[in-house]
Order: structure tokens, then C-alpha cells, then sequence
């Protein structure tokens, strides 16, 4: 949630940390703030403020010449959207940022006689000034001391007053990533995105270690004082996928990127046209005598996984529950040593879902990941990991990542179901054979964009919106209105198109618009019927199917046609039609697709 950047070296590092901050800022956050060791000397200055990082740079100074500081985008958990509740904080000898949650930062005041030194509402701030309590001149020493005292999670950055050009860093559970160059110094960030431009070199900072950062070295060590050699990776992206590219906006890019996206994470998984995961280290024996599935995610990753499960257990007969995982952390798990659990998540950090792998954990050892962020937490604690190759997804409301979590899900399930017996290795090829004709499927719909937003333009006006769909269209319907909700602040609900009459139908009233999935051959008729149900209410329909031409226009206002392809793999085509619904009504309201309010990209604390 949380941005941090902190940086030591031998350039000027306000521009740095600044830069870092904007490039944070798809994370979601309400305030920003650096601090710096002025003049690189022992006086440490701060710079913050309640909003934008633009807002930021406008208090900043025209000329500082520290080339030593940390900076911070806060995400208000504690305390309202002020200036004093942003970061960095500053007590006596000590000043940090922090992303997460002190949990007993009301014990840690009574404890250290706190009360009359804090001037903020954050647990941030409480954790500073026992950081200074505990500060007798050895930065180690008070790291060890105060973290021992701390329950819940951080990722700490910190400046201690006598140690000019150095920072200290120490985390549990939030992520934080490193990098050291001998040209530009020891990087520090909660994502790579922020120093990616000085470093493609980078390591994920061990839990419960202290990372000492100086312009010429970077050290860790763990809490007995002994070194730790650092795993360190390789980005695969440059900096410019992390940037517009001409795009109006990150998310319409993302959703331009999606094909791309879906080759990338297929093609070096099928060999023969037929699934392969050896270069990921999974074997054939993690599917087989599955007897159930558990997929754990949350939001958008949750509705990835209803599409992967709808799939498998309709498709081979495998039964397969969905859960939320903040839900299925606190519920007993039924599961045994034949479960198979897939946990999902784009950045690998996801507190809810990471807290569930270690609780299914305890009961099967058949858990595999679905994750976009290489060395990420929820990567190194399952089993196995697969991989999503989205590249970076800075728009906060999901596209891309969605579509391979969608498409990691299909190459597992056609797994199952060989190894299962249920797919024939000739149903299989047929199958993975259609599964590669998806990327050129969905640039045909994104090569009608300008008509998708003419034809919907509608939406803009729209206070509630329901989408309707059976089967996989349903599953796809909660995505739909999701992107909708969250990026327009329009009102937008899902329902399984057969449960109208049953109660919801009572919602539909003169003019309101109706977004009706009707992709799925099966059912066809069934959501017709459906839709005539609403539009006899006075809906206002949005139809997408794969009909050429419409033999009773009555029944719809609005046509969105996708290509015909197997209803397994309809779901690809018709997610860009939402996506773009979504994209063009947020932008025809005025809001910021890429920032949407109250929202934040990673959901790092609970």
C-alpha cells in the first residue's frame, strides 16, 4: 500500500526520491514526504504534506545537495489525511517511514512514557519515538531492541541523527526490494519500479534482518549479528513498460497489452500443444490424485480464480472452492494431503492471501502460486510457484494481470485434466491449440475501440448498473462490475441472470442500464429470456455475444459483437469489452482511471 524509496550515493537525491514517489504513486496513497541529511551533515531536514507528490515538490527546495535520504507516499491507515500524520516522522534522534501496522502501539506509549512526545495520530510516529527511547548512539542495537518490542507487521527505513549518509532497514511481512550500484549508491524501495532506471539488479530484503545502506556498500545481517548473502534477481521489463507510451493513461495502456501479456505467459508452457511447466520446476506428480481445489485470492485475483474453478470442475469433475482470503484465514480449512491449493495474487504481497498460504500450508503441501512479482513473498512460501509474465501493472484497477492469472488458470486445468484422465491427449491439444488463437482474438476487439466507446458513452450518466450472465459469463460479470464500480464510482452489481426473478429483478427501473453476458452457447437462450425480462422493465440493455446480427433488435439497445470462438474461451474476448466500458465511463465522469479513490494497488496490511 504504503510507497517507500530511500537512497544513499553520490548524486543529489532529492530529484531521486521524488521521482521514486510519482513513480509509486499507482500504489494509491493520500500523502507524501522525504527527508534528507542536509548538506550531508548530522541535521536532518523534512518535507511533507497531505496530498499529490506534485504538491510534494512544490515545498521542496530548489537547490539541496544531500545526496542521502528517504522518502514516503502514506496510505492513511492510522490517523486522517494531514500534514502531520504524513511521512516521514521525526523524534528526537531518529527519523523513518513505514509501511504496515503496529498493533500494540497503544502498549508501546504507556511503556515508554510516550504521550507527550507524539504531535500525530499515526502508530508510525510511536514506533519512532521508541526507536528513540531505545537509541544510546548503535543503530543495530536499537533495531534489535525496538523490533523485539513491535507486534504486526513493517517494513522500516530509518535515519538516525550521528550516522550522516546512512540508512538502516529492517522488515517483517511488507515487502521492501534493494539494489546497489557502484556509479549511483544503495537503493532501497517498497517496489522496484522506483530505481528501476539505476538497477535491472535487485534482491527482496530478508525478513527480520537489518540492511545498513551507504554510498559505497550495502550489508544485511540477521539479528545475531551474522551476515546474510542476499538472492539477487533480474528484471525482465525496462523502464519504459512502466510508463504511458503515448497512452492517455496506464490502465488503457495495460488493456492495449493484454495479447502480449497472454502469449508471454503461454507460450514457453506448451510444448507439442500440449501443457508443459518443466522449465517452472512444477512436476506432473502435483496433479495427480488431486481430489479437490482450494483457490485463495482476493478482489479481481479471487475472480480469476472463479473462472479457473468454473472451468476445472465443470470441465473434469473436480470439486473446487473459492475462497476469499481474508475469510478462509480465520475459518478452519478442509483440506488433506490430496488438495491441491492455488493461492493468487499480482504483486505477491497480498497480506490476506500470503497469511492464508501459511495456514494451508499446515495441511497440504500441494500449494502453487500464481503471481506476477518475481521473489515476492507469496512466490518463496508456496511449493511451487507459475509465474504470471504481465510485466509491471501501475494502473490500480487490474486488466492485464487478470487475463494471465485467467490464462495461467487454463493451462493448469488442461493439466488436470490430462493427468486426471478426463481429457484425452487429443481433447487437450484441441483445446491448448484454441487457447492460442486468444491473442489475436482479443486484438480484433481492441481494434474496435473508438466504436465500443461511441456505443457506450451512455454509461457516463449511469447511477446503478447491473451485469447478468450465466456460467462463465456470470463469473465474468462480477469482474465487470467491479472495474465499473471502483474506477467510475458508479454503483454496479452482478447477478446470476437466472436469479432475477427471484428478488433482484425488483431493481430494474426505466432507464437503467443492464450490461447482459451472453456468450456461452449452452445457455444461450436461457439469458435471452432473461434479458427480455429487464428490458420489459424498461432496462437499458448493453448486449455482448458472439451473434453477427441480432434477429429482434427489441431486445437490446446496444450490440457488442465479439468473434466466434469455443465458449471456454469467450471470456477473453468479452473482458476487453468491459474493461473498456469501465475505462471510457470513468474518464467521460472526469476521474482518474489510474488512481481511483481510497484505493490502493497492493494491499500489503489488514
Amino acid at each position: 500500500m504504503c510507497g517507500i524509496i530511500g537512497l544513499t550515493g553520490h548524486n543529489p537525491s532529492q530529484n531521486i526520491l521524488l521521482d521514486g514517489l510519482a513513480r509509486l504513486e499507482y500504489r494509491g496513497y493520500d500523502s507524501a514526504g522525504i527527508a534528507f541529511f542536509r548538506d550531508n551533515s548530522g541535521h536532518i531536514s523534512v518535507r511533507k504534506t497531505a496530498g499529490k507528490v506534485s504538491d510534494l515538490r512544490a515545498i521542496c527546495d530548489d537547490d539541496n545537495t544531500s545526496t542521502c535520504g528517504i522518502g514516503h507516499s502514506r496510505w492513511a491507515t492510522h490517523g486522517g489525511v494531514t500534514n502531520a500524520n504524513a511521512h516521514p516522522h521525526k523524534v528526537g534522534n531518529v527519523t523513518l517511514v513505514h509501511n504496515g501496522i503496529i498493533e500494540n502501539y497503544h502498549d508501546l506509549i504507556k511503556e515508554f512514557n510516550l504521550q507527550d512526545k507524539l504531535v500525530s495520530e499515526t502508530d508510525t510516529e510511536v514506533a519512532a519515538a521508541t526507536f528513540d527511547a531505545n537509541y544510546d548512539g548503535d543503530p543495530i542495537e536499537c533495531i534489535k531492541k525496538t523490533v523485539s518490542k513491535i507486534h504486526g507487521t513493517f517494513a522500516f527505513c530509518i535515519m538516525f541523527k550521528n550516522r550522516p549518509g546512512e540508512i538502516y532497514c529492517t522488515r517483517r511481512v511488507s515487502p521492501l526490494v534493494a539494489a546497489f550500484t557502484e556509479k549511483d549508491g544503495s537503493f532501497v524501495a517498497s517496489d522496484l519500479t522506483a530505481f528501476i532506471e539505476y538497477s535491472k539488479q535487485f534482491f527482496i530484503v530478508p525478513e527480520d534482518t537489518i540492511m545498513i545502506m551507504k554510498a559505497d556498500s550495502m550489508t544485511v545481517q540477521d539479528m545475531d549479528g551474522k551476515e546474510v548473502t542476499p538472492e539477487y534477481m533480474t528484471v525482465d521489463w525496462d523502464v519504459t513498460a512502466a510508463q504511458k507510451d503515448g497512452y492517455p493513461h496506464y490502465m488503457i495502456k495495460e488493456i492495449h497489452e493484454q495479447p502480449a501479456a497472454i502469449k508471454r505467459t503461454i507460450m514457453t508452457r506448451i510444448k507439442d500443444d500440449l501443457p508443459d511447466f518443466t522449465e517452472d520446476n512444477i512436476p506432473d506428480s502435483l496433479f495427480e490424485g488431486v481430489t479437490d481445489m482450494t483457490i485463495i485470492a482476493c478482489g479481481t485475483a479471487m475472480y480469476a480464480g472463479n473462472m479457473g474453478a468454473s472451468l476445472i470442475q465443470n470441465k473434469f469433475g473436480i470439486p473446487v472452492n473459492v475462497c476469499i482470503a481474508s475469510e478462509f484465514r480465520y475459518e478452519r480449512p478442509v483440506l488433506s494431503e490430496n488438495s491441491l491449493v492455488i493461492v493468487v495474487s499480482q504483486s505477491g504481497e497480498t497480506i490476506d492471501t500470503l497469511e492464508a498460504l501459511r495456514l494451508a500450508k499446515t495441511k497440504t503441501q500441494r500449494t502453487l502460486s500464481l503471481v506476477n512479482v518475481k521473489g515476492s513473498s507469496i512466490a518463496r512460501e508456496s511449493n511451487y510457484v507459475l509465474y504470471t509474465h504481465a510485466g509491471p501493472e501501475i494502473a490500480v484497477a487490474s486488466t492485464k494481470a487478470y487475463t494471465v492469472q485467467v490464462v495461467a488458470m487454463y493451462l493448469i486445468a488442461a493439466k488436470l485434466g490430462l493427468t486426471s484422465g478426463e481429457f484425452t491427449e487429443a481433447e487437450c491439444k484441441k483445446f491448448i491449440q484454441t487457447m492460442q488463437t486468444v491473442p489475436e482474438a482479443m486484438q480484433k476487439m481492441l481494434d474496435n475501440e473508438q466504436d465500443i466507446e461511441n456505443l457506450t458513452r451512455r454509461m457516463t450518466n449511469a447511477e446503478h448498473t447491473f451485469y447478468i450472465g450465466r456460467g462463465q459469463d456470470y463469473r465474468l460479470a462480477m469482474e465487470g462490475a467491479l472495474k465499473l464500480k471502483e474506477i467510475s464510482y458508479i454503483h454496479a452489481e452482478a447477478y446470476a441472470a437466472g436469479e432475477l426473478k427471484h428478488g433482484t429483478i425488483a431493481l430494474i427501473s426505466e432507464g437503467i442500464p443492464v450490461i447482459a453476458l451472453a456468450t456461452q452457447q449452452s445457455v444461450y437462450s436461457k439469458v435471452i429470456s432473461n434479458i427480455r425480462e429487464v428490458k420489459a422493465r424498461g432496462a437499458y440493455v448493453i448486449l455482448i455475444s458472439m451473434d453477427d446480427e441480432i434477429t429482434d433488435p427489441s431486445i437490446c439497445d446496444v450490440h457488442l459483437n465479439i468473434p466466434k470462438i469455443d465458449d471456454d474461451f469467450a471470456v477473453f474476448e468479452a473482458v476487453v469489452l468491459c474493461q473498456m466500458i469501465a475505462y471510457y465511463a470513468s474518464i467521460g465522469k472526469g476521474c482518474n482511471p489510474d488512481q481511483p479513490r481510497n484505493l490502493a494497488k497492493s494491499v500489503t496490511v489488514e
